[in-house]
This record gives structure tokens, sequence and C-alpha cells, in this order.
């Protein structure tokens, strides 16, 4: 095969290289060619998807022609700057092409030959590994480990098997007894071989980037929580009386993030140091309100950010949220959706938490963790009721905030939310 700088002087290449996407992401996966060999592409053509720590992002071709060259199979990893495919012009491309495929033959010239009277077997499974839609990476694997395709359960819900599933799967013992352990020497218990029992997955790029954050955040910080309780009755009326006049007018319903947000906001303005960060020996208190709305999706937490919330109206919050999750949910989002937060508030009531201590995103001095509505009897004007209640929770940097501004801030998010008029009018 030729070299890149052969190419490169015979005729006009292009280099497909990975991007730079922010300075943090200096590397990234290769999670899955979307283009092959030999196929045409435009320019401007989406070709591979990568993910990095943050965003699965998307690359394109900066010229049309013919791929003729893979460089990096789905599952490695890949630096910023590295070239990871080679496209030529369209009528200089039926040369190259073949010549990029030399390697696959050759590798499996180098496999060990068959015995004969086991020919049938592997003609039967090549034929329904064909049947199957795989990557390269997943196909040579499996060729690797003996396993038939067909018989994977691969995780993508477009039935396309990667690596990572033919691994799950490869952990199966294998069926023929050829690899049998020598009759000498002592007998190795793997657990993974107890696939009933065990499943072994691998972390995926960004929950690795997730767990390691978390602990870092747990590990550099004296964070402390504090708690307090929220009656919902008067947010929940406003917002049944005035629900249809807002979606007519706004084409979008009333959440209670948006009174949340504008709540915060408000509450920020009174404490700065919530909205605050350590830099070296300084504290740099934000005068903006950047707020982070945490968002589950499949690959684990995400947080986009409202950008200026304290200049937006309650539709135009909600509307910022909806967009943002539904990006997150079709691993759209980009850095700029991430960057840059003051301040951050995560909903663990949305999945039936009653209570929980949440923990703050990256270097900011606070989180706000809201949790489920439940009926419970309180006292109300010395007699008991039943109320819709929230237990509301805020965990926070105690190197930059003291117990007066923590408590003082989680109460007046909880008196602007039982009043929730004042923050109409604030708004």
């Amino acid at each position: 095969m030729q070299s890149v700088e052969d190419l490169k002087e015979d005729t006009k290449v292009a280099e497909i290289k990975v991007p730079e996407l922010a300075e943090s992401i200096t590397e990234g996966t290769i999670a899955q060619w979307v283009k092959k060999v030999g196929d045409r592409v435009e320019k401007g053509e989406f070709i591979v998807e990568l993910e990095t720590d943050k965003v699965n992002a998307e690359i394109i071709t900066e010229e049309a022609g013919v791929i003729t060259q893979i460089l990096a199979e789905e599952g490695d990893t890949v630096l910023v700057g590295q070239t990871i495919a080679i496209v030529e012009p369209a009528e200089g491309a039926a040369t190259p092409a073949p010549q990029a495929e030399e390697a696959p033959k050759a590798e499996e010239a180098s496999q060990p030959a068959a015995p004969a009277q086991a020919a049938p077997a592997p003609v039967a499974e090549e034929t329904s590994n064909n049947r199957v839609i795989a990557s390269p990476a997943a196909r040579k694997l499996a060729r690797e480990k003996g396993i038939d395709l067909s018989e994977i359960s691969p995780v993508d819900p477009q039935g396309r098997v990667r690596v990572q599933d033919v691994a799950a799967h490869g952990s199966q013992p294998a069926a023929p007894a050829a690899q049998a352990a020598p009759a000498s020497g002592p007998v190795v218990f793997t657990p993974i071989a107890e696939t009933d029992r065990v499943t072994v997955e691998k972390m995926s790029r960004r929950r690795q980037t997730i767990a390691k954050r978390l602990l870092e955040v747990t590990q550099n910080t004296a964070m402390l929580t504090t708690f307090n309780e929220i009656d919902m009755t008067n947010v929940m009326a406003l917002r049944k009386r005035k629900q249809e006049e807002f979606v007519k007018a706004n084409d979008i319903k009333l959440g209670f993030m948006s009174f949340f947000t504008k709540a915060a906001v408000a509450a920020l303005k009174k404490y700065p140091y919530v909205n605050a960060q350590i830099v070296g020996d300084e504290i740099h208190k934000n005068n903006f309100f950047d707020i982070g709305i945490a968002v589950s999706t499949e690959e684990g937490l995400v947080v986009p950010v409202v950008r200026d919330a304290d200049r937006e109206n309650f539709a135009e919050i909600e509307k910022d949220i909806a967009n943002l999750a539904q990006k997150a949910r079709d691993k759209k989002l980009g850095i700029n959706d991430m960057a840059g937060g003051s301040f951050t508030i995560t909903n663990g009531g949305v999945f039936g938490s009653l209570m929980s201590t949440p923990i703050m995103n990256g270097t900011q001095a606070a989180i706000l963790g809201m949790h489920s509505i439940v009926q419970r009897p309180v006292a109300v004007n010395g007699e008991i009721e039943i109320r819709p209640m929230m237990y509301v929770a805020l965990s926070y940097d105690h190197r930059i905030i003291d117990g007066r501004d923590s408590v003082g801030f989680l109460k007046t998010i909880k008196e602007l939310i039982e009043n929730p008029e004042d923050l109409l009018l604030n708004s």
C-alpha cells in the first residue's frame, strides 16, 4: 500500500484529519464510519462520527472524490490533527482503491490454514457473517475469536455490530475444544466467562470522563449539602390557571424549570458567592447568569447551558431548555452548548428521587437539586393539611460559601417558589 506521502506526490489528495474542537479536547474515539473505502463523497459530506469527552462530532470531507484509504478503525483512539482517511479525485481513484483492500487480504493470508476436515464450518460461518451489518474492526475481531456475527446481539438499535458487541460476546467459552487447557499446570478461574452471571461492558469515553470529573470534584472541594422543603401549592395553581394562555401565546408549555431558573437567578444576585468559583488563590464572582440544566441521556448526564437567563422571560427559558434537551437526546450538542456555566440545576424528581446530595459541576461553587413533588401532611396555621411538597438541596463548596449564604440562598428559592407572583413581577 502506498504511504500518504507517496499518494500526495502522485496525485492531488485530501487528508481527512481530526479537527480541533475545543482547547480541552486533544483526542477522541472513532465511533462509526458512515462511508467506506471506495465510496464517493461530496464536499462537506459527513463521513465519520467521532466520540470525545464532551460531545459526538461529525467529521466532514473538505474535498469531493473517492475514499481510497481509511487509516483508523472504529474503536481506535485518534489525536487532534491526525490523518484518519484519504480522499482522491474521482477520476484518479480507480487504481489506489484496490490497494486499500490489500491489507485485509494480506492479513487473512497470514492466518493459519484451517484443517481440511473443518473446511465446511468456516464457509457456512462466512456466509452468515456477510449478511450481518458490522464494522471492519468487529469483523476482524470476530474472525480472530471464531465467532459467528449472526449470533451477536448488537447494542446499536439499527443492528450494526461493533467491536464492543463482539468483545462482550467473545467472553463466552469457545465451542470447540481446540484450545483446551494443557493437562498440566494450574487452572485459572476467569469470572467473565460466566456470562449468565456477569455482563462485561467497556466504559464509553464520555462515561470515563464523567466518572473522572465527579471524583475530582469530591476530592478537590469541601463539598457540603443543605436542605429545605417547598410547598408547591401556589406555583402549581398558577401553572394550571395560566397554562392554556401560555401555550397559545408561546407554543410551549409552562413547566417548573423556568420558575426554578428565575428563582435561582434572583437568589444568585442576592448571594453572589454562590455564583463564584476559585481560580488559584482568588475568588472570581461571576456577573453573568449562565444556568446549566442537567439532562440525562443514554450515555450519561450532560449539562447544557441556558445563556444569560437573567435576560430571558419564562417562555424563552422553557424553549431554550426544550431545545437543549432535544439536542442532548439526539447527540447534537456542541461544545458551546455546554461550556462556561456559572451555576447548575438538576432535577432528580423526574426519576422519582425524594432526596439526594447532588455533586457540583466542574469548577462551579454550587448546584441546586430538585426532587419529587409528594403529597404530605404539613402544619399550616396550626392545622394539619395535605400539601404538595418538594425537598430541595444545595450542594456547595464550603471554601467559598459559608453556611449563612447557603441557607439564605435556599430559603430565597423557597420563598420565591411559594410566592410565584413575585417572580413574575421581577421577570
